[in-house]
């Protein structure tokens, strides 16, 4: 999974003063003369431009929703009903049904740990109140106490999910999870006997997810809340973010030694769609200069003194001007000199 440099490959070769192989690499022309020199031969123009310029880095990724999450089985009983890999489940749906009743998706962080029912209080009875506020049952308060007027909304509810109204609820009855969840795939099949903490299936999020994995030597690269490009398998190119850096282990095989990588999850910022794993190309931003000079880099000049320039053309006449480089990206690079600014042309190779 080698790093890709996009037009700011020849950064790092000028950047190291190398002159002769930075020649070669961008076949350079020789400047006529010293700086001053003049010539009424027409030429071909670009302009300097005050621009921001940003050196991408590229790298392979995977499109997918991202890791998946087990849901297990709180209880004993036949497994009756099973969605399909690939559904999304939202709140107040089924996840699966057990001895023919379902086990109901709700949102939330903190998992069913207990039994809810009237006089119980906690954070838990807030969060399971929320849900069947959203489910759109009222009548009680959405607080701490799980009240008789708790117990009589639920058991509505109950009766519209066809289970016995008993007014309270049993943890193995829902499953919390943060947000609408796609099904990834199944752990079991319609009727299979199962008994508590056996997996059922594994699900992730429904947002089109972006994970790459990096090398310990780009770590530069992954910050989070970067913005970065993918290229999608259309070709396509979708802006992103990166939401999540961690570190994770393979453990090597055949006695090889494990490798460290640096994973990086990227969210996109614009609406894409994946119906599947697919490969993607990542472009991680290596360095970025805002509000400079730049040039193309094929307006370069080597000197015969040493360095680099470039030959400013106004009207008829032409003379060279001695640059430093900065950054190298998109096919430009940022040029600092005497008397430089923005709109003023230089000479490009015919």
């Amino acid at each position: 999974m080698g790093a890709r440099r996009t037009a700011g490959v020849v950064a790092g070769v000028l950047a190291a003063c190398a002159v002769a192989a930075a020649i070669t690499v961008v076949n350079l022309p020789a400047a006529k003369g010293s700086p001053g020199f003049a010539d009424s031969t027409p030429v071909s123009t670009a302009e300097i431009t005050k621009r921001t310029l940003v050196d991408r880095e590229e790298h392979d990724g995977t499109l997918g929703h991202g890791d998946t999450t087990s849901i297990s089985s709180r209880g004993d009983g036949t497994v009756t009903w099973l969605p399909a890999e690939g559904w999304t489940i939202t709140r107040g749906k089924a996840m699966f049904h057990l001895d023919n009743r379902p086990v109901t998706l709700l949102y939330g962080s903190l998992p069913a740990y207990r039994t809810l029912s009237t006089g119980v209080r906690g954070a838990d009875v807030k969060q399971f109140e929320r849900n069947l506020r959203a489910l759109g049952y009222r009548g009680f308060t959405v607080d701490r106490t799980y009240s008789w007027a708790t117990a009589s909304a639920v058991r509505d509810w109950q009766d519209d999910l066809g289970l016995t109204r008993t007014g309270t609820v049993d943890p193995g009855q829902i499953v919390y999870a943060a947000g609408p969840v796609r099904v990834d795939s199944l752990s079991t099949q319609v009727g299979t006997v199962v008994g508590p903490g056996a997996t059922v299936e594994k699900v992730t999020g429904t947002s089109p997810l972006v994970t790459v994995r990096l090398d310990m030597s780009s770590g530069r690269l992954a910050r989070q809340g970067a913005t970065v490009r993918v290229t999608l398998p259309d070709e396509k190119v979708a802006p992103g973010k990166i939401v999540k850096v961690a570190t994770v282990v393979s453990q090597g095989e055949n006695a090889e030694a494990d490798t460290t990588r640096i994973q990086v999850t990227i969210r996109f910022t614009s609406t894409v769609k994946a119906r599947g794993a697919a490969a993607v190309t990542v472009a991680f931003t290596a360095g970025k200069r805002p509000d400079v000079l730049a040039v193309p880099v094929a307006a370069l000049l080597a000197l015969a003194e040493g360095g680099y320039g470039v030959q400013i053309v106004d009207g008829s006449t032409t003379r060279n001007v001695a640059v430093e480089t900065g950054l190298f990206a998109d096919g430009k690079v940022e040029i600092t000199g005497s008397g430089l600014q923005a709109g003023l042309k230089v000479a490009m190779p015919s």
